[in-house]
């Protein structure tokens, strides 16, 4: 399994970023076996960013995308038409977008359907606040999030997992190695206990919040951690370039 670096650009940027791909193919030449490149640029930016990362073995993904097929949804973008742009990615289920645009378990799960009914590989993140964390109710939360956020006709194939906590994005925090090790664990056992070992094994969990080259090694070499869902440090393709190295 590749481990998985995703930069999730959030409402960052203007077209003039879509260079962003070959600056990082130029600071990052090898088309290593090991490492897959994810950008996640804002959605007017999409088509472009898929055009100029062709032949770079970098891929594009979206930062969300609506449940409904087509209707009157002004301002959203169905999985069909973020197909259509040439992205292969969605994330769904962003901290930000359930405290901030309402995304509840129920609807990140009927979106996770339509994105992967698109064809396409939906990324979805769980994670828990400072003050459930300091109730000791973490694995209470991110448990029943991945229960309720994954659609009940999902087989567990074509799907990625991010654990971020809440606390930790945008922050500067990160929990400790411990912390992280304890929860990426828990949701093996999650996805293990619905959809088996033999698929459960292959879901890929990314770790979010605060992941920076200076963090990062020590992240990624933990067991059940494939991968990270990068925010600030993936802005910038030197900091982005220096945390795939890493892997």
């Amino acid at each position: 399994m590749k481990t998985l670096i995703a930069a999730n650009w959030k409402m960052h940027g203007n077209l003039s970023w879509v260079q962003k791909s070959a600056e990082f193919r130029a600071l990052f030449p090898a088309k290593s076996k090991n490492i897959s490149i994810l950008l996640c640029p804002p959605a007017h930016m999409l088509e472009a960013m898929a055009r100029a990362s062709e032949g770079l073995d970098i891929s594009v993904g979206a930062q969300n995308c609506h449940d409904q097929a087509t209707g009157t949804y002004t301002g959203e973008l169905s999985a069909a038409m973020v197909a259509e742009t040439g992205a292969t990615y969605v994330i769904l289920g962003h901290s930000e977008r359930r405290a901030s645009f309402g995304d509840t378990d129920s609807w990140v799960a009927t979106k996770t359907s339509a994105v992967q009914k698109a064809g396409l590989k939906p990324i979805v993140c769980v994670g828990e606040s400072r003050t459930e964390r300091e109730a000791g109710h973490a694995e209470e939360v991110v448990g029943s999030q991945l229960a309720g956020s994954i659609p009940a006709d999902a087989d567990g194939r074509n799907l990625v997992i991010a654990y971020e906590p809440v606390w930790a994005i945008g922050t500067g925090l990160t929990p400790t190695i411990e912390d992280i090790a304890t929860i990426h664990d828990h949701i093996r056992g999650c996805l293990t206990t619905r959809f088996g070992a033999k698929v459960a094994d292959k879901i890929q969990i990314l770790y979010g919040g605060s992941v920076k080259p200076e963090n990062a090694k020590e992240i990624l070499a933990l067991k059940d951690v494939a991968g990270a869902l990068i925010g600030g440090a993936g802005l910038d393709m030197k900091s982005l370039a220096a945390i795939a190295a890493l892997v």
